[in-house]
C-alpha cells in the first residue's frame, strides 16, 4: 500500500493498514506536526487536509485514505522552506502560546481559505470552532486568517 503525503509517495507496510492515519504519520513516517489530542475527532489537534478538506487524522484508517491526497503542516512550506502565508500570518500575529493545537488550527485555516479566499469573522469562527485552544488565542487566530487572506 502507498500513501500520497505532501506530494510524496510513501510505501506503507501491511501491518499499518488498520492503524489510524495519525499514528502512521507520527510513528511510522516521523511527521509529528499533527498531534494526538483526544483520539475521537473532537479537538482538532490532529487535523490534516484530505483532498484539500480539513479532516481529523485520528478518525481515518490508513486503508481508507490510500487513494487520497494528504497534506500535513510539514508539507505547507513553499520553495526554499519559506512559510506558507497562513504560517507566516500565525507568526506575525504571535498566535502560538503552548502551540499544541496550532498545526490543526493552521490546517483548518488553510482549508477555509482555499474554499473561501476572503472569509468574514463569522466564517472564520465557524471553520475553526471545532479546533480547541485552551490558551485563548482565538482573537489572534482570527486576525491571522484575515492577514493570510489579504496576502493571497
Amino acid at each position: 500500500m502507498q500513501l500520497r503525503i505532501n506530494n510524496r509517495v510513501h510505501a506503507i507496510p501491511p501491518a499499518w493498514r488498520d492503524e489510524t492515519l495519525l499514528a502512521t504519520l507520527r510513528e511510522f513516517l516521523g511527521l509529528v506536526g499533527a498531534k494526538f489530542g483526544c483520539g475521537v475527532g473532537q479537538c482538532g489537534a490532529c487535523t490534516v487536509l484530505l483532498d484539500g478538506e480539513a479532516a481529523r487524522s485520528c478518525l481515518w484508517r490508513v486503508a481508507d485514505v490510500a487513494d487520497r491526497d494528504i497534506l500535513t503542516v510539514e508539507g505547507l512550506a513553499g520553495a526554499g522552506g519559506r512559510p506558507h502565508p497562513v504560517q507566516q500570518a500565525w507568526l506575525d500575529e504571535n498566535v502560538p502560546q503552548c502551540g499544541y493545537c496550532q498545526a490543526g488550527q493552521i490546517m483548518s485555516a488553510v482549508a477555509l481559505l482555499r474554499a473561501k479566499p476572503r472569509p468574514n469573522d463569522a466564517e472564520i469562527d465557524a471553520a475553526l470552532a471545532d479546533n480547541l485552544c485552551r490558551c485563548g488565542t482565538q482573537q489572534r487566530i482570527r486576525r491571522a486568517v484575515h492577514r493570510a487572506a489579504a496576502r493571497s
